[in-house]
C-alpha cells in the first residue's frame, strides 16, 4: 500500500489531518515493493503475480496517484466547523471594515466543479491552493480581482451587448507631479499599471478579500483530464505513435487526476472600496453608489461567461448568484427597515408623552402597555379602574377621562336612557364611573 514520506514516529494514519496536509506533507503516494517492503520513492507499488501459459512470475505496477488524491478529499467534522468559523469571522471583520457604502458582498453557488492553484508544484503534476495554516481550499482575492477586471473589460468593449455602465473612454484625469494621467473607470477601480519605463501608475480603489468556499457534502472531488496528443503539445517523440511530432489520434493518452471543489458549494465574495481614494480619482463613481452597480454587473458577467479559478476555458469555476442569499439579504434589509420604523415611532411616542401632564402620561402608558392589542382603549381603562389600578385623586382623574371616552363612544347612559338596567353593561359602567368620580 502507498505510504507518506514522514518520520516513522508519525505513523501512517492521517484521517484526522486537514485536506491540505493530506495533499501535501502527509500525501500517501510513495510506493513500496510488497514482497520486500522496500520503499521505492516512485508513485506506484510493485506486486508479483504468476501469469501466462508459461506460468512465469511477473512484476506488476499499481499506480497510487488517484488513490492518494482520494485519500486527501474527505472532510472531517473539524474541517466543516473550521470552514464555518472562518466564514463567520471573515463576515464579522468585513462588516466592521468601514461604512456600508464602502462594502459590497455577493453570495454565489458553483454550478460546475471549481479548481484553484493547479499550477502549484506538486508530485502529482497538478497542485491545489490550500489556506495555511488551516489546510482548507480557498480562492485568493488576487484571482477574484483578475477575473473581475477581465469582466469589466469585456463589458466596456461592447462586444457582449449591454455595457452596464462600463466604458473604455479615458475621461478622468489625475495630476501626478507635473503630468496628467487619463483614467477610465476600470483604471480608477482596479488600478493602472503603465508600460515599462513609465511612471504613470495608479492604485485602484478596490480591495478583494479571499474567498472561503463552503463545501457541499463531506468531501472534495477528484476529476481526470486525459490529453490525447501530449507528444504534440510537449514536442516529444512518441515511439508508439511512430516518433511523429504532428497531432494525430494514435498518441499515448496520459490521464491526469486533480482535486476540485464539488458543484453546489457556496462562495461569498467581499469587496472593499477606499471611498476617499476613489473620490480623488473619480468622484462620479462614488455618487449614488455607482461603483457598486458597475461591480455587480461585472460579477454577473463573470458568473455567466468567465468563471473563477483554474480551467475556466473548459467550464470549471462557473457560478450563479445564490437566490436564497438574495432572499436573506432582502429579509435582513426589511428587518432593519422595520426596526428603524419602530425606533422612530417610539421616539415620536416618547416626545408626545413628554408634552402630557403626569396623569395623562400615566393613562397613555397604561393603555399602550395592554397585552391584548385588540382590546379597546376604553375597555382597558375601565378594567384598570375595576382592578384598583389607581386610588385617590388619580382614580378620580382617570374616571373623568373614562367618562369623556364613553361619551365620545356614545356609551354614557343617564337614568332616563336605561331600559333593562340589569342587562345593560353600558349603564352599569356609567354608574361605576360616576361613583369613582364622586370618590366613592
Amino acid at each position: 500500500m502507498p505510504v507518506a514520506a514522514v518520520p516513522a514516529y508519525l505513523g501512517q494514519n492521517f484521517k484526522d489531518a486537514s485536506p491540505g496536509l493530506r495533499f501535501g506533507m502527509y500525501l500517501r503516494l510513495w510506493g513500496i515493493n510488497r514482497r520486500t517492503q522496500e520503499l521505492l520513492w516512485k508513485t506506484h507499488d510493485l506486486t508479483y503475480e504468476v501469469r501466462g501459459q508459461d506460468r512465469q512470475e511477473r512484476e506488476l505496477k499499481e499506480e497510487n496517484k488517484t488513490a492518494a488524491l482520494r485519500d486527501a478529499t474527505s472532510l472531517t467534522d473539524n474541517d466543516r466547523r473550521t470552514f464555518s468559523a472562518l466564514l463567520a469571522r471573515q463576515k464579522t471583520a468585513f462588516g466592521a471594515a468601514g461604512p456600508a457604502e464602502a462594502r459590497l458582498s455577493l453570495e454565489a453557488l458553483s454550478t460546475a466543479p471549481f479548481a484553484t492553484g493547479l499550477g502549484n508544484e506538486h508530485p502529482l503534476e497538478n497542485g491545489f491552493a490550500f489556506l495555511n495554516p488551516y489546510g482548507l481550499p480557498y480562492l485568493p482575492g488576487s484571482g477574484v480581482k483578475g477575473v473581475l477586471r477581465q469582466a469589466a473589460r469585456e463589458l466596456a468593449s461592447g462586444d457582449w451587448g449591454e455595457q452596464c455602465g462600463w466604458s473604455t473612454d479615458r475621461y478622468l484625469t489625475l495630476t501626478a507631479g507635473k503630468e496628467h494621467v487619463a483614467l477610465s473607470a476600470i483604471d480608477a477601480l482596479f488600478g493602472l499599471e503603465s508600460a515599462n519605463g513609465e511612471t504613470q501608475h495608479v492604485r485602484g480603489a478596490l480591495t478583494f478579500w479571499d474567498v472561503i468556499p463552503q463545501i457541499k457534502g463531506d468531501s472534495l472531488m477528484v476529476d481526470i483530464m486525459t490529453p490525447h496528443q501530449s507528444h504534440y503539445y510537449q514536442q516529444k517523440q512518441d515511439r508508439k505513435a511512430g516518433d511523429s511530432l504532428t497531432p494525430h489520434d494514435s498518441g499515448q493518452p496520459n490521464p491526469i487526476s486533480f482535486l476540485t471543489v464539488p458543484p453546489g458549494s457556496g462562495f461569498v465574495f467581499q469587496v472593499q472600496c477606499d471611498l476617499a481614494h476613489l473620490t480623488r480619482l473619480a468622484p462620479e463613481l462614488v455618487a449614488d453608489g455607482k461603483w457598486k452597480a458597475l461591480l455587480t454587473a461585472a460579477f454577473e458577467h463573470a458568473f455567466r461567461w468567465l468563471g473563477f479559478g483554474a480551467k475556466t476555458a473548459v467550464g470549471y469555476g462557473a457560478m450563479q448568484e445564490d437566490p436564497k442569499a438574495r432572499e436573506r439579504e432582502a429579509a435582513r434589509q426589511q428587518a432593519q427597515a422595520d426596526a428603524a420604523r419602530r425606533a422612530q415611532a417610539e421616539a415620536e411616542r416618547q416626545a408626545a408623552l413628554a408634552q402630557l401632564s403626569p396623569i395623562d402620561r400615566e393613562i397613555r402608558e397604561f393603555i399602550d402597555a395592554r397585552q391584548d392589542r385588540n382590546q379597546s382603549e376604553l375597555s382597558a381603562l375601565l378594567g384598570g379602574l375595576k382592578r384598583g389600578q389607581w386610588s385617590g385623586e388619580s382614580r378620580i382623574a382617570v374616571a373623568e377621562r373614562a367618562r369623556s371616552m364613553m361619551q365620545d363612544a356614545k356609551k354614557w347612559k343617564e337614568k332616563s336612557e336605561k331600559k333593562n338596567p340589569d342587562k345593560d353593561n353600558d349603564y352599569q359602567d356609567t354608574l361605576k364611573v360616576m361613583a369613582w368620580i364622586k370618590g366613592q
